[in-house]
């Protein structure tokens, strides 16, 4: 419980010190900089500071509102404090709030104001809320949220939290590590990359599903390592690594359809939201007090579907607490970490955004619709500024790294050349954002997506995958094996990406390298099962995926051999399901699910589906059977194709070819042009579930978000523990052990590194030979990477005098007793090490 006393001081503005607030931004207008330099100085201002002297700074960019137009006796900061406990972890209460108003001061395109009475929220307690709130042209009243706040405990659609910021500093646990990186001259340090990551969604690699259950859990493992303690095989899975990525943690879209607790997290009763007074024409407003439903947010998403706003606060769905110290805590866990410090590296996404951005943010931030939803106006210099302060904000809770996704997203037409350009320059901004942390400067280490000309046709085999690398050597980009198209479980995979692998090994160092990734193994559940699979990785389809992307052979040569950073999902190591996550979509939710139809191909076994508990909504719905489920889900996909998603089209064809007329005349000679009438037609055997019968929009919507919120279910890790293999797992972390004790691996091969391959028609193999630039070792390497099994004379193939070198490393259930001849199966390897003394 956060616990909150009640308190009865006004909140009030404060005369002179908002104009001293006003004096410092009018100085800076004044000044001689540029525009944008400028508007980095204003951002750092911006949003809500809780002062050391108990005060409140709060500023707002509105060029919306204005002057002239927008009165300021119509522009009110509304300011909600609780009066009453609020409970984190309880789904739904009321709270009574202490309801104010304040006029904030007007400057230019700015609101400001320092307020006195505010109440700071922190660790154990919850502080005010609050947002701007105005009368717009049609007279309602509109909102204005901060965008730049700290924290977000009910959502993006609710009013920001006042939070302690300087406390939460104050009071973190791993100064110490921060101290280290301090210089005599107060000149920032650039943090050194770690040799391998590991990348975990937050709600699904949690045991609880937040980030207070990855802290437990690291904790708990780092205990057990300090005491010389056994790990389980799950508990393998996590360690070995010297970082941790995180999907996207910051707010993403929300649910705009009506649920049972209606639209958003913090409901107000109808008689208690703003009107306009239509005698004053003005807002009718009195502080008062009023009782506020508050709902745990639930929103489940694989992170990408972001909106911008609030990008400096973290997704309420992941804390367990709703306080912005878990983030700190985990943070701090891993600084920690009995073995040595854990790095940590945020995801973030900062070039594009999801339509529902239009609702959150003036018009400024946002130049018009593309591919995602919406391209972010990074070259209007009031909006780079504000990006930039975002992720400064974001990079002071203590990370060590960030990856920028999309990063080939950042473009603009250049009226100079008239063409459209990359903006490298502000890629370069974001790689020079200093954080400041008890009394350190560093920058964090950056990591690139990056695929230019993507999405252009052909952008995998034209991209170079180091556009990035050339003008910021020390940056890393994704590499083209870790990128999103890999599909190892298809026959001559390897075999069709020799060119690639083998750039791997001449210019790879500065890539993020290895085969499964959150893209990758989404891509995986998208291959049609009539392709040419590759059988010998298992008998089913959720086996050969497992075995494709937690496979022996490729572990063996990203970490044994390869140059690059590698990094694993731990989705694929804990061989659990994954796919396009969130139940947040009331609009193209029946859409993304049917694109996603092959889960249950993929990932889901039919006596898997048959147990109790495992697609809990489908089966109260009435989809019981797996194989019916399948089949409506290709007949759903062909019926959006064929109606370019009008959903009430949609429910049409589902209506008139499984309900009471499917079996007319009229109804059959439509399947026979019509490809989802043809697949739906299938359904249509005595024992059809009911549910078929009742198909419209209402109902494929709720398909949708129960299938959703099933399958980030079943997606979590730790439900299937049991299933995991120790000697796969103890075999995965030898070789992370391995890279870590020759870091030298890392670098691009050398005039004495040697690389080959032998691909016949039924068998692909790989094999080479590195050796360290001091000439001290040599790492030697035979991986079969698909199909029949091949005899391997690695000694005759690499001239080597066998009898120096020694086994370091077999595949699992690979005995080995005779180095000079040895069969390889299918993701079986052996990697050999040989000392010069």
């Amino acid at each position: 419980m956060v616990t909150t006393t009640r308190r009865a001081a006004e909140i009030t503005l404060v005369a002179d010190e908002t104009q001293k607030l006003l004096d410092w931004v009018q100085g800076v207008q004044a000044s001689d900089e540029t525009i944008f330099h400028k508007s980095q100085q204003i951002a750092r201002r911006l949003g809500a500071y809780y002062r050391p002297d108990g005060l409140t700074e709060i500023g707002f960019w509105v060029p919306e509102l204005s002057p002239g137009e927008i009165q300021p006796k119509n522009i009110y900061l509304e300011i909600f404090t609780p009066l009453g406990d609020i409970h984190p972890s309880q789904d739904l209460q009321t709270v009574t709030f202490r309801r104010e108003y304040v006029n904030l001061q007007r400057d230019g395109e700015y609101m400001w104001g320092v307020l006195s009475g505010m109440k700071a929220g922190d660790a154990n307690q919850f502080g005010s809320f609050y947002w701007l709130r105005y009368l717009d042209y049609d007279n309602d009243v509109s909102t204005i949220g901060d965008f730049l706040a700290d924290s977000l405990p009910y959502g993006v659609y609710a009013p920001a939290e006042l939070y302690d910021r300087d406390k939460l500093q104050r009071d973190r646990r791993d100064k110490a590590y921060f101290q280290q990186f301090r210089t005599d001259d107060g000149s920032p340090v650039k943090v050194k990359p770690p040799t391998n990551i590991l990348q975990l969604h937050v709600n699904t690699a949690s045991p609880n599903g937040y980030l207070s259950g990855l802290t437990q859990l690291f904790q708990k493992i780092s205990d057990k390592l300090a005491n010389g303690e056994p790990l389980t095989p799950a508990e393998e899975n996590y360690v070995g690594y010297e970082a941790v990525q995180l999907l996207p943690i910051e707010p993403t879209v929300e649910y705009l359809g009506h649920r049972e607790h209606g639209h958003g997290f913090f409901l107000c009763s109808d008689e208690d939201r703003l009107q306009m007074d239509p005698e004053s024409e003005s807002i009718e407003h009195e502080s008062d007090e009023i009782k506020v439903q508050l709902k745990k947010p639930d929103t489940e998403n694989w992170g990408y579907d972001i909106v911008i706003f609030g990008m400096a606060a973290t997704n309420p769905s992941v804390l367990e607490t709703q306080r912005p110290d878990e983030v700190v805590e985990f943070i701090e866990t891993l600084h920690n970490f009995s073995t040595g410090p854990i790095q940590v590296v945020y995801d973030i996404v900062y070039g594009h955004a999801d339509n529902q951005a239009l609702n959150l943010l003036n018009g400024r931030f946002l130049k018009g619709p593309n591919m995602y939803g919406q391209d972010v106006n990074h070259q209007n210099p009031g909006v780079r500024a504000i990006l930039l302060e975002m992720q400064r904000r974001k990079s002071d809770t203590g990370v060590d790294g960030i990856r920028v996704d999309g990063a080939q997203d950042f473009k603009y037409f250049n009226p100079m050349s008239g063409r459209v350009e990359y903006d490298d320059v502000y890629l370069q901004e974001m790689a020079q954002v200093p954080q400041e942390i008890a009394g350190s400067c560093r920058y964090p280490y950056t990591i690139f997506e990056d695929g230019r000309p993507w999405p252009a046709e052909g952008w995998e085999e034209i991209s170079t995958y180091r556009d990035i690398i050339e003008f910021l050597p020390e940056s890393f980009q994704w590499g083209p094996l870790v990128f999103a198209h890999n599909t190892p479980s298809l026959q001559k995979f390897w075999s069709r990406k020799w060119k690639r692998v083998c750039e791997v090994m001449q210019v790879g160092a500065n890539w993020i390298t290895g085969c499964g990734n959150h893209d990758t193994l989404r891509r995986g559940t998208q291959v049609d099962p009539e392709m040419p699979i590759n059988w010998n990785l298992g008998k089913t389809l959720p086996e050969v995926l497992n075995n494709a992307y937690d496979n022996p052979a490729i572990t063996m040569l990203v970490y044994g051999f390869s140059p690059g950073l590698p990094m694993d999902f731990i989705n694929c190591t804990m061989r659990a399901p994954w796919g396009f996550l969130r139940n947040t979509d009331d609009r193209y939710g029946v859409k993304v699910v049917a694109e996603e139809a092959g889960f249950l191909d993929w990932q889901v076994e039919p006596e898997v589906y048959d147990l109790s508990g495992i697609f809990p909504r489908l089966k109260r719905m009435g989809f019981r059977k797996i194989g019916e489920l399948r089949q409506f889900m290709r007949g759903l996909q062909h019926a959006i194709e064929e109606t370019d998603y009008d959903l009430d089209e949609v429910a049409h064809i589902c209506q008139r070819h499984l309900g009471h007329q499917s079996d007319s005349t009229e109804m059959k000679e439509e399947a026979k042009s019509l490809t989802s009438a043809a697949e739906l037609q299938k359904l249509n055997v005595s024992e059809k579930s009911p549910i078929l019968q009742e198909l419209d929009v209402g109902k494929l919507k709720e398909f949708a978000t129960a299938f959703m919120e099933d399958a980030h279910e079943i997606c979590n890790v730790w439900n299937h523990e049991q299933f995991l293999d120790a000697q796969q797992t103890a075999y995965n972390r030898q070789l992370r052990q391995f890279r870590l004790a020759r870091p030298w691996l890392r670098e691009n091969f050398g005039a004495r590194d040697r690389f080959n391959h032998i691909d016949e028609e039924t068998a692909t193999l790989y094999y080479g030979l590195r050796t360290s630039p001091d000439e001290t070792e040599q790492v030697a390497i035979a991986t079969h990477m698909g199909g029949d099994p091949l005899t391997v004379t690695l000694g005759d193939w690499l001239q080597l005098d066998l009898e120096e070198w020694e086994i370091a490393l077999t595949s699992p259930g690979l005995d080995i007793s005779d180095l000079r001849t040895l069969t390889l199966s299918d993701s079986q390897g052996v990697l050999l090490t040989r000392v010069n003394r």
